[in-house]
């Protein structure tokens, strides 16, 4: 049949459900396979010929750039992963924790610092016992930072019985909040939002706040790193009125789908934050298939029980308990609570949770 005769196929073929993972060399252009039928994946062997379908190019910029090249040919944002493989079958992948490769890997406990250390830099905190400081009514701790081996995000645990507690700003930091507990405000410059748990919160760079109210429980990423938060005398008047709404509270009907499982944004580029991103989301009873990410990822448990594991080692989690994953390291969640388990994320540099490989 001759090539101009030939009947496009309507949608592009799945050569697989992830994206490659390429660092690139700089001045290079690549060819990026569109309809899925080369077998030179992820870049064009000319297969497309006589379809609809044409290779994208992109050209590299800096030397090792790194890319991850959509493998499932639907993703909106061509030629790279948008996560929308997530989407292309009814469930996430999945992992069998009960095999003999997995049964084989040890568990691990948490060491005197709270934290159950596992490979390459993860680990999980618990926060039950974690040494506090205190300042006016306010109580808090860092539980992660540099000497984690943290190159972008310190994440810290706020705990406001009731009142009002100190004004506190992170300079130049980007401030991403999560309530956990109770209810309240936070006050940011001359502004104030309410604070409920599941709800998110966005302190911008030069900006104070305070928190404000009975039983707060408030985690806190920031970015870039940081040692500790600055007490100012009196409450900064500062406030980035470009960007009015700093606070979003969990909203079924912002549900994003991913395969049988959800998330929600709740701090991205919508409230001002260009490169920290904070989701919510749920996780079924199941055991995720082990993945990575080009970002690095702190994470809360707000409900439910399961197991985190790395490429050798597994430890418990719970309600309440901090996760950190360094990016590119490979980590797998599993939720052992029948009635699911509900976390909330912060990824720092990145704008999509859905993107793995």
């Amino acid at each position: 049949m001759a090539e101009e005769e030939t009947q496009a196929p309507a949608l592009a073929a799945i050569p697989r459900y992830k994206p490659y993972y390429m660092e690139l060399t700089k001045g290079r252009t690549y060819a990026w396979c569109a309809c899925g039928l080369s077998k030179k994946q992820p870049f064009c062997d000319g297969s497309h010929r006589g379809t609809a379908f044409r290779p994208v190019f992109h050209t590299a910029t800096t030397e090792g750039e790194e890319v991850l090249f959509c493998g499932c040919k639907h993703s909106a944002t061509k030629p790279f992963c948008d996560g929308s493989h997530n989407n292309l079958r009814g469930d996430y992948e999945l992992d069998d924790p009960d095999s003999p490769a997995n049964r084989a890997i040890p568990e691990v406990g948490p060491g005197p610092d709270g934290k159950a250390r596992l490979d390459g830099g993860c680990f999980v905190c618990s926060v039950e016992g974690l040494a506090l400081e205190r300042r006016d009514g306010l109580a808090y701790a860092r539980i992660l930072g540099r000497e984690d081996g943290a190159l972008h995000q310190s994440y810290f645990l706020f705990r406001l019985e009731a009142g009002t507690g100190p004004a506190l700003r992170f300079p130049e930091r980007h401030v991403v909040l999560l309530c956990s507990a109770g209810e309240g405000r936070l006050a940011i410059g001359t502004r104030s939002f309410d604070l409920a748990p599941g709800t998110g919160g966005y302190v911008r760079p030069g900006e104070a706040f305070r928190l404000e109210g009975a039983g707060l429980v408030v985690y806190a990423a920031v970015c870039p790193l940081a040692e500790g938060p600055e007490f100012p005398a009196g409450m900064p008047a500062d406030f980035d009125e470009r960007f009015p709404e700093r606070a979003v509270p969990l909203d079924p009907a912002r549900r994003q789908n991913m395969a049988d499982r959800f998330f929600q944004m709740l701090v991205d580029r919508s409230v001002g934050s260009e490169l920290a991103t904070q989701f919510i989301g749920e996780v079924p009873l199941s055991k995720a298939a082990p993945h990575r990410h080009l970002y690095e990822e702190s994470l809360v448990v707000l409900r439910g029980h399961g197991m985190m594991w790395t490429s050798g080692l597994r430890t418990p989690v719970r309600t309440g308990d901090v996760i950190f994953l360094p990016r590119k390291e490979l980590h797998s969640l599993q939720c052992t609570d029948p009635g699911g388990m509900m976390l909330a994320g912060v990824i720092y540099p990145g704008d999509n949770p859905s993107i793995n490989y």
